[in-house]
């Protein structure tokens, strides 16, 4: 097999990994939408059992735990393949790192249902999923060929600059998964990550708005910011749609179908969101130049003065 096939094909592993962690954010979402996260007792076996009876809150935390052995294995066999035929030794760290961070998950899940501080250790874990899937979705750009070969760089004539703006989004928007999290845990209620919503809708688009000004003719970037506006947009509307469905559902004895499909969406497109503003903090750090653009024509002027 050539470089390139190899290359291809580690891309394409990384995109399953991808897919299947989707899956198991789904998985998760699905457990705590549904009141499952007590369900079965006991880790790693469930009633004693390899394979529990699926009733009740049962068949949604056992799903759970099989998607995420999944996830694991398929994460192991990706830091090995990367091990062996990746040459940038950066990229090889980053395959070991998402593998400790899928184990230390799997460790958090059993801390949570043994130990029981569900506010804490679920907070926990859902925030750590998130992390990891960013990982993965890092290490996905980082494995492509675009990324692997050399791009011109762009300067960036405006301040602050665009890689910054990005940067601090991402960053604001994990604060409010932070938030999503600790309130769906019963943690605090709904007034931060509301308050929050507004943070991150205000840095979408002045990250946006900056980006399509100076580099709408950048076809990646072009791309990333409009794949963030369309996730965030997504996620705002499902975000009220859910809480309506809190509302509606608040004396049902059991979560109502639209709650728990609305709630699960949300989670998963609220992980969406944070993995578009990764991909454009990454392709705006790719290609555009570090120092500001006054500063490169000016050290260009001293040089060809000389």
């Amino acid at each position: 097999m050539s470089s390139t096939d190899n290359l291809r094909n580690v891309h394409r592993f990384v995109i399953l990994t991808c897919g299947s962690t989707v899956l198991l954010l789904m998985a998760g979402a699905l457990v705590t939408s549904n009141d499952a996260a007590d369900s079965v007792p006991d880790w790693p076996l469930a009633y004693g059992k390899i394979i529990p009876p699926f009733v009740g809150g049962i068949r949604y935390e056992f799903t759970h735990r099989v998607v995420a052995g999944l996830v694991a294995i398929l994460t192991l066999a990706l830091a090995l393949w990367l091990a062996r035929s990746e040459r940038r030794p950066w990229v090889r760290r980053l395959g070991w790192t998402v593998l400790a961070l899928v184990l230390t998950q799997a460790l958090l899940g059993a801390f949570r249902v043994l130990e029981r501080h569900a506010a804490l250790s679920a907070t926990a874990h859902a925030i750590l999923a998130q992390i990891f899937f960013a990982a993965l979705v890092s290490l996905a750009l980082f494995t492509s060929s675009w990324w692997q070969f050399e791009v011109p760089l762009l300067d960036d004539p405006g301040s602050p600059c665009v890689s910054s703006l990005a940067a601090s989004t991402t960053a604001v928007i994990f604060g409010q998964l932070v938030l999503g999290a600790a309130f769906r845990h019963g943690a605090f209620g709904i007034v931060p990550h509301i308050v929050g919503a507004g943070v991150v809708a205000l840095a979408v688009i002045w990250t946006g708005r900056a980006a399509k000004k100076r580099f709408a003719r950048i076809p990646s970037i072009r791309r990333s910011v409009v794949w963030l506006h369309a996730t965030f947009g997504t996620q705002i509307l499902l975000g009220g749609a859910a809480y309506w469905a809190i509302l509606a559902s608040r004396e049902a004895p059991q979560p109502s179908l639209a709650y728990v499909a609305l709630s699960v969406a949300h989670v998963l497109v609220g992980a969406l969101t944070l993995a578009a503003s990764v991909i454009l903090t990454l392709v705006c750090f790719r290609l555009i130049r570090r120092e500001p653009a006054r500063a490169h024509t000016h050290a260009q002027s001293e040089v060809l003065t000389r």
